[in-house]
């Protein structure tokens, strides 16, 4: 297990941001596989309904959205072609959602969420946004603002 000190990298000051030495505890890449572990951590402590974070995050957009294309909906949820048909799937075998040919394009299928679907949703909505809390508990209002900010900068 990782101790406090070998999770939490030391602020890179001004000097070592300008030097040559390349400090891994200071990379953006690697904060950011810190940070993304941090939270599939506390995800999977208390996300309930078995559910995998791509699995409700397909089931937040549909919710969100309403019945897409299974290829939005992979786009929407930044999951390739193959990846978001297992998740939804998986999700069907589970009755949690429905997919049927698109009637504009028979190529296409289009998924929405099932009434069971639903309920999954409603019951599973404020564990997600206590997980989200939980992620982002050691920052203030303000820093929570300007790191979603920052981040939507980077993609």
């Amino acid at each position: 297990m990782l101790t406090k000190s070998a999770t939490k990298p030391k602020k890179a000051s001004e000097d070592d941001r300008r030097g040559e030495d390349y400090i891994l505890d200071r990379q953006v890449g690697f904060l950011l596989r810190l940070a993304q572990q941090r939270h599939t951590a506390i995800f999977a402590a208390h996300m309930r309904e078995d559910l995998t974070p791509t699995q409700w995050a397909a089931l937040a957009k549909l919710k969100e959205i309403g019945p897409s294309s299974q290829n939005l909906l992979g786009r929407l949820t930044a999951m390739d072609a193959a990846t978001i048909k297992g998740v939804i799937d998986r999700l069907t075998k589970r009755g949690f959602t429905k997919t049927k040919p698109d009637p504009a394009d028979g190529r296409r299928v289009v998924v929405a969420l099932t009434s069971q679907g639903v309920a999954v949703c409603e019951r599973v909505r404020p564990v997600a946004n206590r997980i989200t809390e939980e992620t982002l508990a050691r920052l203030t209002e303000c820093e929570r603002a300007e790191l979603l900010a920052l981040l939507e900068r980077l993609i």
